[in-house]
């Protein structure tokens, strides 16, 4: 299948090791410094790009968390099109450090995955001077991303912006009974810094 310039694009943004180091430093209250891993896996390679996501406080690199799909594909409606769609990992203790170690990832199948059919992203796009882009990535309306985790029902707001060199991440964990955030870029978004591309 050909992928559009902007799906391309957009994988080479999300593509990468990142850090808020300098959000962290200016807002520590807020913000905690962490280290992103979105790296691509060979996974779904007929229709789409995808990524293995994975997270780490950069005081405890050992221990990464929150690790996740993106398949990244064209979406069929002009208003939307660009979609992602989170899958989350049957065993995420099995892949864990994936995000630094690309050979944890090597072997990982479609078998291994669970699809989360309320987590899924329309993103746009808006082009910028040369071939450069800025997109936007929202939930689709009356949709909640919804999973089990450790035996309790997780819910999870996605979003986020990324450019060529920075990539802002909206994703804040939602307490079901009264509606509020609990975790995550309560208030704002996450401004990650790409340090290194994939």
């Amino acid at each position: 299948m050909n992928f559009s310039p902007q799906l391309i694009a957009l994988g080479e943004y999300l593509a990468g090791e990142f850090d808020n180091r300098e959000q962290a430093i200016a807002e520590p209250v807020w913000y905690v410094h962490l280290r992103l891993w979105q790296r691509p896996v060979n996974l779904f390679i007929e229709d789409s790009i995808t990524l293995f996501a994975e997270q780490a406080n950069i005081i405890n690199l050992d221990r990464p968390y929150r690790q996740r799909i993106m398949r990244l594909h064209q979406g069929s409606e002009f208003h939307a099109p660009l979609k992602v769609q989170y899958y989350m990992l049957k065993n995420p203790e099995a892949l864990k450090g994936g995000g630094d170690n690309s050979a944890l990832l090597n072997t990982l199948s479609p078998d291994e995955l669970d699809l989360l059919p309320g987590c899924i992203l329309t993103v746009n796009y808006e082009k910028l001077a040369g071939d450069r882009y800025k997109f936007t990535a929202t939930p689709l309306p009356e949709t909640r991303c919804t999973f089990s985790y450790l035996g309790n029902t997780v819910e999870v707001s996605l979003g986020f912006e990324a450019t060529q060199a920075e990539f802002y991440s909206y994703d804040k964990g939602i307490n079901p009974q009264t509606r509020q955030a609990t975790w995550g870029a309560l208030m704002g978004p996450y401004r990650y810094t790409k340090r290194n591309q994939y």
